[in-house]
């Protein structure tokens, strides 16, 4: 999911409630009858809704959203309502100049599109990768078998599934470093093409970001990489159902007491006539967003901005839970791909050449970090 600028508006066919606490009587009730809560911006105080209406009048007419239903954590309501985040990290963090590219270029030369073609087509092959249907388990099974396989040259390398009140798992690859101290790069591996029913690819929308960061561990892997920080690789799933799959993940780093350096979710990587990497200003830390930026412009080059908007992708799920979050993909809205959230978001549409430069820039990020 992200912001797209769609012709016509939707109307929301539920009264707007309050986001009532989730022991509150009234709440469960709607909970029971198979309703969500979501919010579709700051001041919205929540519309009730089917996960039909959910993906058809929202996601599908690309109107961004959070599914706050099973968010009870107040601090949490309270980002999602305007307010800053409560920070979650153990201590502040300096975010240096970039300083380590000879060990970069090194493992980014390694990279190549030979793996990513290979496993997007597999992904957008599926009807489609809904949370809910049965295409979306077989996808989710698929891309776990797919991680732990480009894992397997270095045992130390840990992939589990994160399970959710839903069937589709979200998954994570896990490099154990000296420190327990977390760096993270994610995607949402879940797709729409615009109802629960239609065909929906997603390609661009996100297989794309799935390939960047799977050929960015299976060179990690093929090297025995040993970093200093802990590394961690998250697919997510339930993101266009409003980031369901990365809340509960997020919500248990938190809770949990995990300490996370940084964050960045790459979300879109194979649409971009401006040839550029995009990276967005908001719903992210902004000592990690300008150190994001100095990253890409000494390995990529210049990088175009713009703003994302409420319940863009799951880097909002990290940064509503206090966490430093940043966000990267292939365009600003004006000229991203025309053909999200529909079956049109095909293979062929994807350029891999964007795909390798969103690649390139995921690998030096991720053993710059490893110096934090």
């Amino acid at each position: 999911m992200h912001l797209q600028t769609c012709l016509g508006a939707f109307a929301a066919t539920l009264s707007i409630v309050t986001a009532s606490p989730a022991d509150d009587a009234s709440f469960q009730a709607k909970v029971k009858q198979g309703l969500r809560l979501i919010k579709t911006s700051e001041a919205d105080p929540g519309s009730w809704v089917t996960d039909e209406e959910k993906i058809t009048n929202y996601t599908g007419k690309c109107a961004h959203f959070v599914d706050i239903t099973d968010i009870k954590d107040p601090d949490v309501l309270k980002t999602y309502n305007g307010q800053e985040p409560v920070n979650a990290r153990v201590a502040a963090i300096t975010y240096p100049a970039v300083s380590h590219q000879a060990e970069a270029n090194g493992l980014i030369a390694q990279l190549n599109t030979s793996g990513p073609q290979s496993w997007l087509k597999t992904l957008s092959d599926f009807y489609n990768r809904y949370y809910k249907s049965s295409y979306g388990t077989q996808s989710g099974t698929w891309l776990f078998n797919q991680v732990k396989s480009i894992s397997a040259s270095n045992p130390r390398i840990i992939v589990t599934q994160f399970s959710h009140s839903y069937a589709q798992p979200s998954i994570t690859a896990r490099i154990p470093g000296t420190s327990p101290n977390l760096i993270i790069v994610s995607a949402h591996f879940d797709s729409t093409g615009g109802s629960t029913t239609a065909r929906g690819p997603g390609a661009v929308d996100n297989a794309s970001g799935c390939v960047v960061i799977m050929e960015a561990l299976r060179v990690l892997a093929a090297n025995n990489y040993a970093p200093r920080n802990t590394m961690e690789f998250h697919f997510y799933s339930g993101e266009e159902a409003g980031l369901l799959g990365s809340a509960d993940i997020w919500r248990n780093y938190k809770s949990t007491g995990k300490n996370v350096l940084a964050m960045v979710n790459t979300d879109m990587a194979g649409y971009s006539p401006s040839g550029q990497i995009s990276s967005y200003n908001d719903y992210s830390d902004t000592g990690l967003l300008a150190y994001v930026r100095r990253v890409i412009t000494a390995y990529i080059g210049s990088y175009t901005t713009d703003t994302c908007g409420y319940g863009c992708s799951d880097h909002a799920s990290a940064y509503s839970n206090g966490f430093p979050a940043a966000y990267v993909c292939d365009e600003p809205d004006r000229t991203s791909t025309p053909y999200i959230h529909s079956p049109d978001d095909a293979y062929s549409t994807v350029s891999f050449t964007t795909v390798l430069r969103h690649t390139k820039f995921t690998m030096a990020f991720l053993i710059e970090a490893n110096y934090l």
